[in-house]
């Protein structure tokens, strides 16, 4: 796969060679740019980074999440070629080459809320199948790419996005808590400590999001929750500054006496807070 601009990178400028701090990724994020422009043709609008690399705090086990927009939606021969590219991707050497997962949403679709329900082709990390799902296709996920979304090359993601209201992500958060809260609290191994830190970290997050009406990083939700005294009850620190401090040391998943248990309760706390809020109001929603 080149990673050299070729004479058709022109019209869409230069490709950002340093979109994260790990070379080997950004080699690998330059060339699925190229190859997928390639595939695409005019139809290429830009290629885009969402996901933990855009709200902060990602880190060497993280994934990495992209979208790729279109003019028009995919023809037969593109949808191929893409199929042809993601099969490959995985078989690379490297550990970042199982780590993409994105879509290829048509621009129209991709632009407003109202393009919801629409299933984009889209790839999970370190999958080869290439399915037409809407998971990547949400409120949270055009928030992100407006907000915070990194360009690799086309125009900045803020003139593709319309602006998702916080009311509107609220309220997408609220639907995950309810629906997620009691399966985070029954999530096997939770006497590990990685999966307490992605327990926590997912729910000090939504709570975060229910608060604020944004999207931000993992340790940024923890710290926020140790220092917002009126809206987290302060019970919960003791967890909380553990799972800080063990986010120093990822690889460390010794079982930790007891917190199982309290990691358990917050999930259920989490989800207890997100059906005690009241919804937004209308005015607040979807433009």
């Amino acid at each position: 796969m080149s990673v050299h601009p070729s004479p058709h990178s022109q019209p869409w400028g230069p490709i950002n060679s340093a979109p994260t701090p790990y070379p080997e990724l950004n080699f690998l994020l330059t060339g699925l740019t190229q190859r997928a422009r390639a595939i695409l043709g005019s139809a290429f609008v830009g290629a885009y980074l969402h996901g933990a690399f855009a709200v902060g705090g990602a880190e060497c086990s993280s994934g990495c999440d992209f979208l790729i927009p279109t003019r028009a939606p995919l023809t037969p021969a593109q949808e191929a070629g893409l199929r042809g590219l993601h099969t490959q991707l995985p078989t690379r050497p490297g550990r970042w080459s199982t780590a993409l997962a994105g879509a290829y949403p048509a621009l129209a679709q991709l632009r407003s809320l109202d393009g919801m329900g629409h299933p984009w082709l889209s790839v999970e990390r370190g999958h080869r199948q290439m399915d037409w799902t809407t998971t990547t296709n949400t409120e949270v996920v055009r928030w992100i790419l407006r907000e915070r979304g990194i360009t690799l090359v086309g125009p900045d993601p803020a003139t593709l996005v319309e602006p998702v209201p916080g009311a509107v992500v609220q309220q997408a958060m609220r639907r995950l808590l309810a629906g997620a809260g009691e399966h985070l609290a029954q999530r096997g191994g939770l006497e590990t400590a990685g999966a307490q830190r992605y327990v926590v970290t997912t729910c000090a997050r939504m709570l975060h999001t229910l608060a604020t009406g944004q999207i931000t990083s993992a340790s940024q939700a923890l710290r926020w929750a140790l220092e917002s005294l009126e809206s987290l009850d302060s019970r919960w620190h003791p967890l909380i500054t553990q799972v800080l401090a063990e986010r120093a040391h990822p690889g460390d998943d010794r079982p930790r006496a007891g917190s199982a248990a309290a990691t358990a309760e917050f999930a259920r706390y989490a989800q207890q807070v997100a059906a005690e809020v009241p919804p937004p109001d209308p005015e607040d929603g979807r433009p």
